[in-house]
């Protein structure tokens, strides 16, 4: 290990710095490297594993089954990503970030064990988050995948059930540009013999062959398990369990049932292994928080969070909006990696904004606020007499500009990037005196 990549006295921003430079590329999919150092570091977990893949939907399902696991008195882990502030929120036991003195002997071990092999920013940090989970006594582990499945680092993990959400197009230079080429991707987090739960209404065909071949206990939406619903609460229906008089889920959003429903298909079937009671469903549904999937700020005007950065995760988000109710203006701030569909997620919301904000967001993936008024542009979306497109330096700054100039009734929506919404959160937390967890 050279000296850059020393120990001794490095805390977890340190690591974070050496790691983010350890590999030229910040993606490069494949399990090989990852794998092989995970061997030499003994890398085991003596819990039930969920692995949660997806499009858009898994944070949501993520943070249902930590909170409906803890309400019925387990043990849980649960890992994530990306984090929106501090890198902690990545690794959650028992509901609190882990924190930096947790952390950081793990990102020591793993220096250790990984030898000459090259990892990227995501493989190292999930390698160190699971050696942490390994070393707590654990009921249950909570996984999200980063990217597609099959070669997501997360997927080295032979999960007890896995759980697929939507599946839409995203990434499309590693995944596909066909729902056919995501949906095989995403389809191999599913494991021979056990619970394979696939939440999206129409899965594509490929997922579906894929569980076959393996011979994978695959539980489709509409077959195995479904939900009905009316205004005041809506119940499920497993192949083994059905739950009637459930009070809706804690996070907005009408997709949120269908989400509600693939976390408790992988609770039917595991319903041996970990069972749950009616009430500990309920609380969990009841008090489940997620940062930034179509969170409402208290006070006026109406000011909404969303990391929508496609555009299928952009059409939940129109439906959302109309959903919310009369608003006289509604103003836009947008921020978004150049990778992106931005023409697809403008298309979903030129109607719904009538004022667009667009800000720079920080890293060399991102587009620059002037690319996307180009990009605007490009979809028909102009400056004119009803219509502000204005760029901005960062999102705080234009959802300050926002507040400056929108009505008291007005709406302001805060979306795109994951860095749109925690700069915003990030501002907020500082003019508060809030404190980073160490």
């Amino acid at each position: 290990m050279g000296s850059e990549g020393a120990s001794q006295g490095r805390s977890l921003a340190d690591w974070l710095a050496y790691v983010e430079r350890l590999h030229p590329r910040t993606i490069e999919l494949g399990l090989e490297r990852v794998r092989s150092v995970a061997q030499r570091m003994g890398l085991a977990l003596d819990a039930v594993v969920i692995t949660v893949a997806g499009t858009n939907g898994k944070g949501s399902t993520c943070a249902m089954l930590e909170a409906i696991l803890m309400h019925a008195g387990y043990r849980v882990a649960l890992y994530t990503s990306p984090h929106l502030i501090d890198f902690n929120e990545r690794a959650r036991i028992n509901g609190v970030p882990a924190t930096d003195a947790q952390l950081v002997p793990q990102f020591d071990a793993v220096e250790q064990a990984r030898g000459d092999t090259q990892l990227t920013y995501f493989e190292f940090t999930t390698l160190a988050i699971l050696r942490l989970f390994q070393q707590q006594p654990l009921d249950a582990i909570v996984l999200e995948v980063g990217l597609g499945g099959r070669l997501d680092a997360v997927n080295l993990i032979d999960a007890d059930c896995s759980i697929v959400t939507c599946i839409d197009l995203d990434h499309a230079e590693f995944l596909g540009d066909t729902r056919g080429k995501v949906g095989w991707e995403k389809a191999h987090v599913y494991r021979t013999g056990r619970p394979a739960i696939c939440s999206d209404p129409m899965p594509p065909q490929t997922l579906i062959d894929h569980a076959r071949e393996i011979d994978a206990d695959l539980w489709l939406f509409g077959r195995d398990f479904n939900y009905a619903g009316d205004r005041q609460q809506w119940s499920f229906a497993g192949r083994h369990q059905r739950r009637n008089s459930l009070a809706y889920p804690a996070l907005r959003g009408a997709n949120q049932l269908l989400n509600a429903s693939g976390v408790l298909a992988a609770l039917d079937a595991l319903r041996d292994r970990l069972p749950v009671t009616q009430q500990a469903v309920r609380q969990g549904l009841a008090t489940v928080e997620l940062p930034g999937r179509f969170q409402v700020l208290a006070g006026r005007p109406s000011v909404v969070l969303d990391v929508a950065h496609n555009p299928h995760a952009a059409a939940h988000l129109a439906n959302n909006l109309d959903n919310m109710g009369f608003f006289p203006v509604t103003w836009g701030v947008f921020g978004a990696m150049g990778d992106k569909d931005i023409a697809g997620i403008v298309g979903h919301l030129d109607k719904r904004i009538d004022h667009w904000l667009l800000v720079d967001l920080p890293g060399a993936r991102a587009a620059r606020a002037d690319e996307l008024r180009t990009r605007l542009d490009e979809a028909g979306v102009r400056p004119g007499p009803e219509r502000l497109v204005e760029v901005h330096a960062t999102p705080a700054a234009a959802l300050a500009a926002a507040l400056e100039r929108a009505d008291t009734n007005d709406r302001i929506v805060v979306f795109g990037s994951f860095l749109t919404v925690a700069d915003v959160l990030a501002s907020r937390r500082t003019a508060s005196g809030s404190r980073t967890p160490s």
